[in-house]
């Protein structure tokens, strides 16, 4: 009986899992949305996600999963007691309450580049300690953390990209000894590699949904790399722009770069480091104008080999994380020209100078030369965005192999087992 592996993605506006067979190729795949305007708390609402989805994958795949791996959207967090049950509503990638605690992080780790942001793991866990609302006894955890802990039975697992913004140390592989003397040290997830074998699906959820009970549940990773992933880029200087809810870059580069002023940070990647950063301008931006019905009819009607005359920095609330790490930023969406179509191509071009700016600013730095870029995300299938972020670039834009994150979870799933 052939194996299968499950990536899953859970996004900012939906969930999707993808299940692939041992020659990589795709078998079945599933999208869950998110409810919208439901009182459910977002924890809630990610588990029955994850349930939906698990059932509408093919039972004859369900049957011989080998393994499933889950990535979330970075800095998306939850504190849980030790049974995994939430305490309070989970804080999303952008929120950004832990501005008040940068001074503490400066104190704690002052030479930690990337947990220097107001959106960080870590500032949000010392924002929620200062509430009052840390447990003495439980789990703080990532998105895809706790998704996982769903599906194993038990919680307080992580992985070194997730975590990377939790102050982990990616280069000795330990938390750095002034975060296991604080009083929370007890919440922090143990950290293994992305993709490891944590342990079985639990018997009760394998017999639910008819999965193999040999099934392997493994550490994850955040979508941006899981979407780096899917576009098979593996040389320096290759880069990947993921268009989603938000503008993420990632260089594949033999150096690792931080720097606090960009927002610039670098994961462990095999023997390499993916180095990039990821900015709040993107689809949310987008589609708080226009339907995404709309943006691809006007996209239609922009001619991409004309600079707009407007110079929009699109943001939909101020403060930005990359390419200026800034949590006071200003958006500049003036002047609001009555031509929708003016309008869309002033954003679009925003963005892709956005996007400019961070590869510049990556190659500035000491990363490769940047050769060519690959795109993942739904923005990957706008044309006219694409020729625009080309004559900005001026490097080729080329399609990934795979532009979904839930590919190159499956992906890092199946190499758990291989």
């Amino acid at each position: 009986m052939a194996d299968f592996y499950l990536g899953i993605d859970f996004g900012t506006s939906g969930a999707r899992a993808i299940a692939i067979g041992a020659n990589k190729v795709v078998q079945a795949s599933a999208q869950i949305p998110f409810a919208a305007n439901t009182d459910l708390n977002l924890a809630v609402q990610w588990q029955n996600a994850l349930y939906s989805l698990l059932t509408t994958i093919p039972l004859s795949i369900r049957q011989s999963l080998a393994a499933i791996a889950i990535n979330g959207t970075s800095s998306t967090v939850l504190v849980c007691d030790r049974q995994g049950n939430p305490l309070s509503e989970p804080l999303l990638y952008n929120d950004g309450r832990g501005i008040t605690e940068l001074d503490r992080i400066e104190a704690l780790l002052p030479e930690n580049t990337v947990v220097q942001n107001a959106t960080s793991s870590l500032a949000k866990l010392l924002w929620w300690q200062k509430q009052s609302q840390l447990p003495e006894k439980g789990h703080f955890l990532h998105q895809a953390d706790w998704l996982a802990g769903l599906l194993l039975g038990r919680w307080g697992i992580s992985d070194y990209h997730n975590a990377l913004k939790l102050g982990y140390d990616i280069e000795n592989l330990n938390y750095p000894a002034i975060l296991c003397d604080q009083s929370f040290s007890g919440l922090l997830p143990q950290v293994l590699t992305p993709g490891e074998p944590v342990g079985l699906i639990q018997k009760s959820l394998a017999h639910q949904f008819q999965i193999s009970p040999a099934c392997q549940i493994c550490s994850g990773t955040t979508d941006s790399i899981a979407a780096f992933l899917a576009s098979g880029v593996n040389r320096p200087g290759d880069a990947v722009t993921s268009l989603g809810s938000t503008l993420v870059l990632k260089l594949l580069s033999p150096s690792r770069i931080e720097d606090r002023a960009s927002g610039i940070y670098s994961h462990r990647f095999g023997k390499l480091w993916l180095t990039g950063g990821a900015s709040n301008t993107g689809g949310a931006v987008l589609r708080h104008f226009f339907s995404d019905k709309a943006i691809f009819t006007l996209s239609q009607q922009i001619n991409p080999e004309h600079p707009s005359p407007f110079s929009y920095y699109p943001l939909l609330t101020p403060g930005d994380r990359f390419p200026i790490n800034d949590p006071q930023l200003v958006p500049i969406l003036e002047p609001r020209p009555d031509d929708p179509v003016q309008f869309l191509h002033g954003l679009l071009e925003g963005i892709a100078k956005i996007e400019k700016m961070g590869y510049k600013q990556l190659q500035k730095l000491g990363s490769s030369p940047l050769q060519q870029v690959y795109t993942a995300g739904g923005g990957a299938q706008n044309l006219a965005w694409q020729k625009i972020r080309a004559r900005q670039l001026q490097v080729p834009i080329l399609p990934s192999t795979h532009t979904e994150a839930a590919y190159g979870t499956a992906l890092l799933a199946q190499r758990s087992l291989t």
